[in-house]
């Protein structure tokens, strides 16, 4: 199984940094008849780095180079994959055109940075590749009339492993990164990933959005509901992440969808469920066991929130969904949104529902 590297981790470059990379290499052979390698780019926040190019080809109008992508010690299903731009010459006037090739995605539906019917290139590796071209053609005193093609083998089967299709980013992966490094185990790209989701649902204009912990959670807030996919929110434990994009960008109504443990922690106020940076206040959860007739001590004497609920059973479980509903409702209190809770146990079954009218047991 892998884990978490120890010591100082290793950064590594987005897929819009190699991109960038491919593309000033392949522009550079085409404009001047030679390969530089390895290419240095500047990257959004003026650092220059370097790639080596492990493939690189030219023809008659056209060149071709790829680099791998190295995400550092970052757990990123693209580390390791080939980018290849193929750069052709373009119609006088033209100037630059971006275009999906193999493995990379086309965006179909509305709310994304890139509008529908366009490559999933985003629009910091956009800029990167025409600020790139830009000042090579001006070196030259060229117009920049190029198609830059992006190009990923095996994109398509990556594409599976992430958000794309329930984004509406069919065919393949998207070209991304807003500073061309990688953060090692960063939270900004999942949360991110979540305000795309949001957008997309909003544009759509869904009535009813959810943001589950989990794959089992999910599943069964989503068939209870009969939600389509792009309405399902790929929250996980960035529940405060979620909340606060909704509270400035609102969808009438939201449910959160989760286990025992993580939702009392989101009762108790947490925002990131995470274990390794929140963890259930075992006292606090005895004070209110102890409202419903249990043993105080012994449900402060628990080694994790699901023995509690074991032993007190349906009115805790009640009362927790109640109190995470309450302060996720509190984050969005200036927005018009209604918030509701699906507590779900690990094999799937419904243990308590919160929404306006109060909590209670299936």
């Amino acid at each position: 199984m892998s884990r978490k590297p120890t010591g100082p981790l290793r950064t590594g470059y987005t897929t819009g940094a190699c991109a960038t990379a491919a593309a000033a290499a392949a522009a550079g052979a085409l404009v001047t008849g030679e390969w530089v390698d390895p290419v240095e780019i500047t990257l959004p926040r003026g650092q220059t780095a370097f790639f080596a190019l492990v493939a690189a080809e030219s023809g008659e109008g056209w060149a071709r180079a790829s680099v791998i992508k190295d995400a550092g010690d970052d757990p990123d299903v693209t580390h390791g994959a080939q980018i290849t731009v193929t750069v052709r010459a373009g119609a006088s006037g033209d100037g630059l055109r971006f275009i999906a090739g193999e493995g990379v995605g086309t965006v179909t539906r509305p709310g994304l940075p890139i509008p529908p019917g366009e490559a999933a290139i985003n629009p910091v590796p956009r800029e990167m590749m025409t600020r790139a071209l830009g000042d090579l053609c001006a070196a030259a005193a060229i117009p920049c009339d190029f198609d830059i093609e992006v190009s990923i083998p095996d994109g398509a089967a990556i594409a599976e492993k992430t958000w794309n299709p329930r984004l509406g980013i069919l065919g393949g992966l998207s070209i991304l990164g807003t500073t061309g490094i990688v953060r090692p185990f960063s939270c900004a790209a999942w949360i991110a990933s979540i305000h795309r989701g949001i957008d997309v649902a909003r544009a759509a204009g869904l009535p009813h959005v959810c943001g589950s912990t989990g794959a089992t959670s999910e599943k069964v807030a989503q068939a209870r509901f009969g939600l389509p996919d792009h309405a399902m929110l790929d929250m996980g434990d960035f529940a405060g992440g979620m909340l606060k994009y909704l509270a400035r960008h609102p969808a009438p109504r939201v449910t959160i969808a989760g286990g025992f443990g993580k939702l009392t922690k989101l009762a108790q106020g947490a925002m990131d469920l995470h274990s390794a940076r929140s963890q259930v206040d075992f006292e606090a959860l005895a004070d209110l066991a102890a409202t419903l007739g249990a043993d105080r001590a012994e449900i402060a004497g628990c080694n994790t929130a699901n023995q509690a609920l074991g032993i007190v059973g349906a009115p805790l479980a009640c009362a927790i969904a109640e109190a995470a509903r309450n302060r996720a409702q509190a984050v969005v209190s200036k927005a018009d949104i209604t918030v509701d809770i699906l507590m779900i146990d690990r094999a799937g079954a419904l243990v308590a529902l919160a929404d306006a009218d109060g909590a209670r047991a299936p």
